[in-house]
């Protein structure tokens, strides 16, 4: 069994941010198994076998544009159009904030410290979702999958949501609290704080290495971890 005990202990050693960039998709809402179902749709009509939940989060990190070409091939983008209409039809009905979720960004604007969503989901529906939710006001920014010339993990996604912002990447403490290696691997792109968050069981994305977990990239150091939001929300309310 992987022992996390240090990386719990590396979350109370943080210090203040300055910002805090987040995941969206079960970072901060719930929408694994709406992702389910409009994958499944998508490979069902290419007659490919259907995911199961574990194999949805364990796969699901990577923007469309980057991910969909390694599925379908050369009918990724028709693929992208089924899939989205598929989850377009059940999002805004169906989705729904975390457990605490919306504390913690409260807790962070109380704090005054600036937040900001980077997504893989598409921007225009990353940024309805949001609306939908009716926390729009708490995020200095909102981008999503093409919304920059490459998504993340590549830096011009973060270049794009801090501008107009004073964030310095080389000067300010800024964390970055995602899901899965393409977060962890966003925050070292940027040369900011990675933190791992699951709500899945106790159960951290098979994206992430036991050996990153352990030592980050290049063995940059232990990363982060928590698996409900009121433990983040403890450490910032000890840091002010």
């Amino acid at each position: 069994m992987l022992d996390i005990s240090n990386n719990f202990n590396a979350l109370k050693k943080l210090k203040k941010p300055t910002a805090i960039i987040f995941d969206w998709d079960n970072t901060l809402v719930d929408t694994w198994p709406l992702i389910q179902k409009a994958i499944n749709v998508t490979l069902e009509k290419y007659s490919k076998p259907i995911w199961t939940i574990e194999q949805v989060r364990d796969n699901i990190h990577k923007s469309m544009r980057d991910y969909f070409p390694e599925i379908f091939k050369d009918n990724w983008q028709e693929a992208g159009e089924i899939y989205r209409n598929a989850y377009n039809a059940i999002n805004i009905e169906q989705i729904q904030l975390l457990p605490n979720a919306l504390e913690l960004i409260k807790t962070i604007k109380d704090a005054e410290i600036l937040q900001f969503l980077v997504s893989n989901k598409i921007g225009t529906t990353l940024r309805k979702e949001v609306k939908k939710l009716q926390i729009e006001q708490y995020f200095f920014s909102a981008i999503g999958a093409l919304d920059a010339d490459f998504d993340k993990p590549h830096k011009s996604a973060i270049d794009l949501a801090l501008m107009l912002s004073d964030i310095d990447l080389q000067k300010d403490c800024i964390w970055f609290v995602g899901d899965t290696i393409s977060d962890v691997e966003c925050a070292y792109n940027i040369g900011c704080h990675p933190i791992i968050y699951s709500h899945s069981s106790h159960k951290i994305s098979n994206s992430i290495s036991q050996e990153i977990l352990k030592n980050g990239f290049n063995n940059s150091g232990i990363i982060p971890l928590y698996f409900n939001h009121q433990e983040l929300i403890s450490v910032i309310k000890n840091l002010l």
